[in-house]
C-alpha cells in the first residue's frame, strides 16, 4: 500500500468528537496528531502548523492527542502471538511495559505498564489481552520470562519459547516505544502514569495504521 494512502486511511480514523469550539480547521488538527505520533516532536508539530498560519502551543497538541483516546483496534484472531515485558522510564520513575503484537502483521493487540512485574500482573495482562481479541488458539511467543510463561499455563493457552524469530517483531515494538518514551519523558518530566498510558495506546493506534 502506497504510504500516502496509509497516512490519509489513519486521517480518516481520527474521531475528534471531543472537539467543540476550537479555530484550528479539523484536517489541520488530525495531521498534528498523527505527526506527533509517528515520532514528530511537539515543538517541530507546532512549527508544521505554523506553515498553515495556526498558531498554537506544545500543550494544546498535547491535549488534542489525549482527548483523542485512540486505541487499536479489538477483535483480532491472530494465529500467533509474540508477549513480552521490557523496562521502561518516564522521568526518573522505573516501569514495565507488557505488550503484545501479531508477529505476522507486526501489529500491537495489547500494552500494559506497571511499577513492577509479577505473576498477577503478567495474568492480568494476558486476561485484558484476551478479553479484546480471540487468541484461545493462538500460539504464545515466549522468551523466559516466567510470569508471562506461568501466565499463559494459568490461562491454559499453548505458548513455546522463541527467543528470535517471530519475537522479532516485538523487540521492533519495543525498540521504537523505547525510542518515543525518552521524547516522551523529556517533554512531559512530570507526567503522571495515566498520562503515559493514554499515550501509549495513542502510539500504538499510530503504529497499526502505518506499518
Amino acid at each position: 500500500m502506497p504510504e500516502n494512502d496509509r497516512l490519509s486511511g489513519c486521517l480518516d480514523a481520527l474521531n475528534l468528537e471531543f472537539v467543540e469550539r476550537e479555530a484550528t480547521p479539523r484536517l489541520l488538527m488530525k495531521l498534528s496528531i498523527q505527526l506527533y505520533l509517528v515520532g514528530l516532536s511537539l515543538s517541530n508539530t507546532v512549527f508544521i502548523l505554523e506553515i498553515f498560519g495556526v498558531e498554537c502551543t506544545q500543550s494544546t497538541v498535547h491535549n488534542w492527542v489525549h482527548k483523542a483516546d485512540l486505541q487499536p483496534e479489538s477483535g483480532r484472531s491472530p494465529d500467533h502471538v509474540a508477549i513480552d515485558e521490557t523496562v521502561i522510564r518516564l522521568s526518573d520513575v522505573q516501569y514495565w511495559l507488557y505488550a503484545a503484537v501479531d508477529p505476522e502483521t507486526n501489529e500491537l493487540l495489547h500494552t500494559k505498564h506497571e511499577p513492577t512485574i509479577t505473576k498477577v500482573l503478567a495474568h492480568s495482562f494476558l486476561t485484558e489481552l484476551s478479553e479484546k481479541h480471540d487468541v484461545s488458539d493462538a500460539v504464545f511467543l515466549v522468551d523466559g520470562s516466567h510470569s508471562l510463561q506461568d501466565a499463559c499455563q494459568r490461562h491454559g493457552f499453548d505458548f513455546r519459547y522463541e527467543k528470535y524469530g517471530n519475537r522479532n517483531a516485538v523487540e521492533r515494538v519495543f525498540r521504537e516505544i523505547k525510542r518515543r518514551t525518552l521524547c516522551f519523558s523529556n517533554c512531559f518530566s512530570n507526567a503522571e502514569a495515566e498520562t503515559a498510558d493514554d499515550w501509549i495506546r495513542s502510539f500504538s493506534f499510530a503504529w497499526n495504521q502505518l506499518i
